[in-house]
């Protein structure tokens, strides 16, 4: 057989890739005969907003798990939703993120509290979070609630403490906040719902 160099190094590379591969289990046959499962074809499709900005971008969270009592699903998966009318599938760059916001292990997902004078913040539970805010709104308004202004007339006003909502919350949900707000008497208060 006639051989040159160009040949010869053509064959000897095949030969190499090839017990390379064989070497480190690759089957062609079983390759090649195994059909590929999407991946999100097992994967539980939940619809939500993006949380970043108040233009409100609809999501779809793609997780796994097996629906058990108690068990958290992982989520695997975050894309723009394509039926949503405000980005029609689309996300910016802090949305395309939301996947490493999610699994990052500085979020914070549970109520701190740093008591006055203190440098530490220490884990409360939901119950003891709400408890605390409901009876230091509660505290501040019976001291500061005015009825009556300096001319006599009926206010009915809290100015001493304000509320910010939600900016990607719909106008539904800001209407029932503003009513909540503003039974208390609460002047200061802003709602960014633009959706």
């Amino acid at each position: 057989m006639d051989m040159n160099r160009r040949h010869f190094f053509r064959v000897s590379g095949a030969g190499l890739i090839g017990s390379s591969l064989v070497a480190l289990g690759f089957s062609p046959t079983a390759a090649l005969a195994e059909a590929r499962n999407f991946k999100l074809s097992r994967a539980t499709e939940t619809r939500n907003t993006c949380p970043y900005c108040s233009v409100g971008c609809g999501i779809l969270m793609y997780s796994m798990g097996d629906k058990a009592k108690n068990v958290v699903s992982d989520i695997m998966h975050i894309e723009g939703d394509p039926d949503h009318p405000v980005n029609r599938g689309s996300l910016c760059p802090k949305g395309a993120g939301l996947l490493d916001f999610v699994h990052s292990k500085n979020r914070l997902k549970w109520p701190e509290i740093r008591e006055p004078g203190s440098k530490e913040w220490k884990r409360v539970g939901w119950d003891e979070a709400m408890d605390r805010l409901v009876g230091l709104m509660k505290a501040d308004r019976d001291a500061n609630f005015q009825a009556q202004n300096a001319d006599g007339k009926t206010v009915n006003r809290w100015l001493t403490t304000g509320m910010l909502c939600a900016s990607a919350s719909s106008n539904e949900s800001g209407y029932i906040t503003h009513k909540a707000m503003r039974s208390m008497g609460m002047l200061v208060f802003d709602n960014q719902a633009r959706v």
